[in-house]
């Protein structure tokens, strides 16, 4: 091939031909063919002409150069474009393909969703079952017979195709755990019923004992205020006693009076009767002091007896008041007893007030063969 024909064929490179030449070392063929012109020449440098030679043939260079740039330069942008042609033809390709595989799957999707469907009708079914047996120590008797009756409107059958077995079995053992539950709760109000009915009975006697003893605190009251009314009835008759003794003694003086001056009109009359007036009045001095002795003695036959009745009164409210005691202290024996056998009971787990009441009915003896020693 001649340099006239390459050059031809570097100023022909088209579209077409592109991809074969702007390979790795597609290029190095023309740089060859090139350097061949150039190199074969030696210009002179010394002439104008040897000059321009050496001008023309750097420019006979710089246009192969350009020659086989630009139809490069233009198919490299073409190669940059292509990418985006490509993604737009793959996405394109991407979104028809799965249309149709969807398409092509729908009967059977369509088949899968109802079958999920169906299952989760079945297992939603089944949990709601293991719902209900769920948390159950937090519902009252009425709740949890409403869970009894939403298990017992489940109904068993073909309609649960293979599920049908676990379905009976959850069913069972829901409508078991509930009903036990239920059986438990009936039993703990009743027994919250009995404790309460034992907290009223309580709370009954406790009432009875108040009564009783503000009826006790009223008899000593009245006790008490009949002893009060006997005492005053006592020195009222006290009283009166000395009030007639002063009347006697002073009717005595008003009488000795009237013998003083019978006297002294007599002591003009016979002397002879002197010495009997004398003995007359020594021996109604003598019974005077008897007299005199007798109302003293009377007084403090009196006043020991107003000390009697005041020792005896004293050594009754003393025997009220050691009852009292000996009652407050056999209570508050029985309270701390009575406490212990509480305290014991709730050891084993069981609450304050069952425990209470239990010790209480023990205690009233309400519990054959068992007692609590005080």
């Amino acid at each position: 091939m001649s340099a006239q024909q390459q050059l031809i064929t570097i100023e022909q490179i088209s579209e077409e031909n592109a991809p074969a030449i702007y390979v790795a070392g597609g290029l190095k063929q023309f740089i060859d063919l090139v350097k061949g012109e150039i190199e074969g020449e030696v210009p002179d440098l010394t002439t104008r002409k040897g000059r321009e030679r050496i001008a023309s043939l750097a420019a006979k260079v710089s246009k192969s150069k350009t020659a086989v740039e630009k139809p490069g330069r233009d198919y490299l942008r073409r190669l940059k474009e292509m990418p985006k042609v490509v993604e737009a033809e793959l996405r394109d390709f991407v979104t028809k393909m799965d249309a149709l595989r969807d398409e092509t799957r729908r009967p059977l999707t369509e088949w899968e969703a109802a079958e999920d469907a169906r299952i989760d009708r079945h297992n939603d079914a089944i949990n709601r079952m293991k719902d209900l047996a769920a948390e159950l120590g937090t519902l009252d008797a009425e709740q949890l017979k409403a869970r009894l009756s939403e298990l017992s409107a489940f109904q068993l059958g073909e309609a649960w195709e293979e599920f049908e077995a676990e379905a009976a079995r959850t069913k069972e053992a829901s409508l078991n755990a509930v009903q036990a539950a239920l059986v438990a709760r009936q039993k703990y109000d009743a027994e919250q019923a009995e404790l309460a009915r034992l907290r009223r009975e309580a709370e009954e006697r406790a009432e009875q004992d108040r009564i009783r003893a503000a009826q006790e605190a009223a008899v000593e009251a009245e006790r008490q205020r009949v002893a009060q009314e006997q005492q005053a009835s006592r020195e009222a008759a006290a009283r009166r006693e000395q009030e007639l003794l002063d009347q006697a003694a002073a009717q005595e003086r008003e009488a000795e009076n009237q013998r003083l001056q019978l006297k002294l009109q007599a002591e003009q009359a016979e002397r002879a009767r002197i010495q009997a007036e004398a003995d007359r009045i020594a021996a109604e001095q003598r019974m005077e002091q008897e007299r005199q002795d007798a109302a003293r003695r009377q007084e403090e036959a009196a006043e020991q007896a107003r000390l009697e009745e005041r020792r005896r009164a004293d050594a009754a409210a003393a025997e009220i008041l050691r009852q009292q005691e000996a009652r407050e202290r056999d209570q508050a024996h029985k309270a701390k007893v009575m406490g212990e056998a509480k305290t014991a009971l709730m050891s084993l787990n069981i609450t304050e007030e069952l425990a209470r009441a239990i010790v209480l009915k023990i205690a009233r003896r309400e519990v054959p063969n068992i007692t609590i020693n005080f």
